[in-house]
């Protein structure tokens, strides 16, 4: 059993480590880094629960959650928790940006947008945030390919749960990965 709260903390421990956990061998020896850290001990099988590596539906002992607090320099869990709710880390916020909103354009426009490295594809808007791919260059989108958005921000990636392709849906996709899309036009 997990809470965004643990998983967080997995993360982060995960970080501090500088290594996923995903072997045997990484829960063995990070169970010796947070003895080093904390001088208290959690066994390897226990993080194996905990990471999901062995099949568990117990919750974590409120212990074991102090001392993995402890490796990331909290006193205790219930100050790591009390730590991400006042962090500005986890703040949602307001921000300003270059967008292009569904509900801005008129069916038929065409829109075309761009991301790193050289991907430019067209769109035809097909109305109630539907889009159809016109053309497509150095982009895993193709032609005849359709999908849903409510928007493209400039600068942030583009994230698509399917495109529509050949009448089945794809896996989820995401254009402009690394530095979002760059360039948003609409013609």
């Amino acid at each position: 059993m997990t809470t965004p709260e643990i998983e967080e903390l997995k993360i982060l421990l995960e970080q501090d480590f500088g290594k996923t956990l995903s072997t045997t061998t990484d829960f063995e020896v990070f169970s010796l880094y947070i003895q080093k850290k904390t001088n208290e001990r959690v066994s390897p099988s226990t993080l194996k629960r905990l990471w999901g590596y062995v099949s568990d539906k117990h919750k974590p002992r409120i212990e074991t959650l102090d001392h993995l607090s402890m490796c990331l320099g909290h006193k205790n869990y219930a100050k790591f928790i009390q730590w991400l709710k006042t962090s500005t880390r986890y703040n949602s916020s307001f921000f300003a940006a270059e967008q292009l909103a569904s509900n801005d354009i008129q069916k038929g426009c065409t829109v075309e947008i761009g991301w790193s490295p050289n991907r430019i594809v067209t769109l035809s808007y097909l109305g109630e945030s539907q889009y159809e791919v016109v053309s497509s260059a150095n982009s895993k989108m193709q032609k005849g390919d359709r999908f849903t958005t409510g928007c493209f921000i400039k600068q942030q990636p583009l994230y698509l749960p399917f495109i529509e392709r050949n009448g089945k849906r794809t896996a989820p996709f995401v254009a402009g990965r690394n530095g979002g899309l760059t360039i948003i036009n609409m013609k």
